[in-house]
C-alpha cells in the first residue's frame, strides 16, 4: 500500500540513512524528519489504528523502534491512568530522544503519540481532536467493536489534524 511505501521511504537502516543523506559522498545532507507516530490501542492491548505522521526526511532509527517504544510505554500508561482524573496523561515515557505522550478515553482506549519535540499544548489539542474523530468513527454503524479503524476518511482527518497541530 502507499502508506507502507511512505513508511519504507522514511525508515532506513542506520548505514542506509548515512548513505541516503549523502554524508559519505560529501553531498549536502537532507533534512531530518520530524517524528510523530500515533497508535490507538484498544482495551485488550490490540492496535486499533496506526499512523506514521512524520514529515518526509531521513530517519536514522529502525522501522520497528516506533512500535517497540510505544508498546513498552503501555504498562506505564496503565499505572498512570489511575493516578489522575485527566484524560491527557502528558509524557509517560522517554527513550533516547523520543517521548511518548498518552491520552486515555473513558472506555480505557489509549491514544499514544511518539514524538521528539515537547509542545504539550499542541499535543493536548491534537489528542482532543483525534478523540473527537475516534468517537465519531466508533459510533458508525459499520464499525465492528474493538476492530481496526480502516476508514480512509478517518485517516485523512487524523493526518489533517497532525498537519494543523505539528507544523514544522
Amino acid at each position: 500500500s502507499s502508506a507502507q511505501s511512505r513508511c519504507a521511504l522514511r525508515h532506513a537502516a542506520p548505514g542506509e540513512a548515512v548513505a541516503a543523506s549523502g554524508a559519505m559522498a560529501g553531498a549536502p545532507s537532507k533534512a531530518q524528519a520530524v517524528v510523530n507516530v500515533l497508535i490507538i490501542v484498544g482495551k485488550d492491548d490490540t492496535p486499533i489504528y496506526e499512523a506514521d505522521l512524520s514529515t518526509v526526511g531521513t530517519r536514522e532509527d529502525s522501522p520497528h523502534l516506533d512500535q517497540f517504544v510505544i508498546h513498552a510505554a503501555l504498562d506505564i500508561v496503565d499505572e498512570t491512568v489511575w493516578t489522575t482524573s485527566s484524560m491527557f496523561l502528558r509524557v509517560v515515557d522517554k527513550f533516547n530522544d523520543f517521548h511518548v505522550s498518552a491520552f486515555c478515553t473513558a472506555g480505557h482506549v489509549r491514544l499514544m503519540l511518539l514524538h521528539k519535540s515537547r509542545n504539550e499544548d499542541a499535543i493536548r489539542s491534537f489528542f482532543g481532536e483525534v478523540h473527537d474523530l475516534y468517537i465519531k468513527a466508533v459510533l458508525s454503524p459499520f464499525y465492528v467493536p474493538n476492530g481496526r479503524i480502516e476508514s480512509p476518511v478517518f485517516d485523512q482527518r487524523v493526518r489533517q489534524a497532525a498537519k494543523k497541530h505539528f507544523r514544522a
